[in-house]
């Protein structure tokens, strides 16, 4: 039985200020917490169903387990159905980001809001193998339960630092360039092979910062369809237009 302290503790990690606090996040759903047991990130916790632990009993090996019932799950779940496994976990320490020893692709995000969208882009980094991010100080948090549930266990593998960008870019060395998505920029296709980079993703609702854009080398664009109607979108989704600038970028190095 989960006492009124754990409880707390869990669902008071639903906040930024107190995963902070106690260095802790959650993981909901099977994908997720098998993913995070695999990794190097440290499971200090399981809660699952008594079916889930049987069902999985050879990865548990030295983790502590409290079997929950789901009557107990609906009391400390994000999640609007509540799953069969929890896990309590480690937020990484990872050592201090450089540009300088950048040697393929990483993904700069620029005020990032919306937690769907971090996690799907996470996930997208983790696809095409791209194993860090950084984030702007106003991006949502990465531990968000919300972002770690889009992110589908992806974050198990994906290194996700938070810095001011303008400070970061200052140090950037001369053969690693920047390649930010605006919709003035040169059509994607017709970017040229290149093996390691910054790909610069601005927020959902204003694109990417004035005070980043003279830091930008190349300026790409996702062309859209030219078909009968000239009524479109003004613009693509940010987790949608990563996903398909990184598949342009790794298509590229063919």
């Amino acid at each position: 039985m989960l006492s009124k302290a754990k409880i707390k503790l869990i669902n008071s990690l639903k906040l930024n200020k107190y995963r902070r606090e106690h260095k802790l996040f959650l993981a909901e759903g099977s994908i997720n917490v098998l993913d995070f047991l695999q990794s190097e990130i440290q499971v200090v916790e399981l809660f699952a169903t008594a079916d889930w632990s049987v069902k999985h009993a050879e990865k548990l090996e030295n983790i502590e387990v409290s079997i929950v019932s789901q009557k107990e799950f609906g009391k400390i779940t994000a999640l609007k159905t509540p799953s069969e496994v929890l896990a309590l976990l480690a937020i990484p320490e990872y050592p201090e980001f450089s540009l300088r020893k950048v040697n393929d692709l990483v993904l700069m995000l620029d005020d990032i809001k919306d937690p769907g969208n971090l996690g799907t882009i996470i996930r997208t980094a983790d696809w095409f193998g791209i194993r860090q991010i950084i984030c702007s100080l106003e991006t949502v948090d990465a531990y968000n339960p919300k972002v770690v549930q889009a992110s589908m266990g992806s974050l198990a593998r994906v290194e996700v630092h938070y810095a001011g960008l303008s400070n970061v870019l200052k140090t950037k060395p001369e053969d690693l360039p920047v390649f930010g998505a605006l919709l003035d920029g040169k059509p994607l296709n017709e970017m040229k092979e290149t093996k390691k980079g910054i790909i610069l993703i601005g927020s959902e609702a204003h694109g990417i910062s004035e005070k980043l854009i003279p830091f930008i080398d190349e300026k790409l664009t996702i062309p859209a369809f030219q078909g009968t109607s000239s009524a479109k979108a003004e613009s693509l989704n940010a987790s949608i237009a990563t996903a398909i600038i990184c598949y342009a970028f790794r298509n590229a190095e063919k």
